[in-house]
C-alpha cells in the first residue's frame, strides 16, 4: 500500500483568514440544516452559537496558519454530546463537500486531510469507533 502524500504540510498562499472563515460560516450553516447533525449543535450550543463560529475560526486558523489562537479542549467540549460513529462520517461528509465548494483544491485537500486526522483523534479520545482503545474502565476508588 502506497502511503498518500500529506496536503499542504506547510500553509500556502490559497489559505487565508477569509477563506478560513466563509469555509467555517459556510459549513456550520449547512450543519444547522441537517437533519441529525443540526439539533445536537443547537442543543449543545444554544445561544453561544457565534461564539462557537469565532472558536472554529481560531481553531482551523492554528491548524492551517499555525497561529496558535485556538486554545480550547476539544476532547473535553466533545464528551458529553452522545456522539456515536455515525455523527462523524455525516460531519466529514459535509465539511468535504463545503471545503471542495468553498475552497480552492490545494487548501480544500488539506483542510480534508486535517478534518479526517481531527476526527480520528477526537473518536480515539471518545472511544468511538474503530479505532477507539476500548480501555477497560478505571477500578473503583483509583
Amino acid at each position: 500500500m502506497t502511503p498518500r502524500p500529506i496536503p499542504l504540510t506547510e500553509p500556502k498562499a490559497s489559505i487565508t483568514e477569509d477563506l478560513i472563515r466563509e469555509l467555517v460560516n459556510t459549513f456550520y450553516s449547512r450543519v444547522l440544516e441537517d437533519g441529525t447533525l443540526g439539533p445536537i449543535f443547537r442543543k449543545a450550543l444554544e445561544s453561544r452559537w457565534d461564539e462557537h463560529l469565532d472558536i472554529m475560526v481560531d481553531f482551523w486558523s492554528s491548524v492551517s496558519l499555525g497561529t496558535g489562537r485556538y486554545g480550547g479542549k476539544p476532547h473535553v467540549a466533545h464528551r458529553s454530546l452522545g456522539l456515536i460513529e455515525e455523527h462523524f462520517h455525516l460531519w466529514l461528509a459535509l465539511f468535504e463537500s463545503t471545503a471542495r465548494e468553498v475552497c480552492p483544491a490545494d487548501a480544500a485537500a488539506f483542510f480534508i486531510d486535517r478534518a479526517h486526522r481531527i476526527a480520528d483523534s477526537l473518536q480515539i479520545g471518545l472511544n468511538i469507533g474503530p479505532k477507539a482503545l476500548r480501555l477497560p474502565n478505571a477500578p473503583a476508588g483509583a
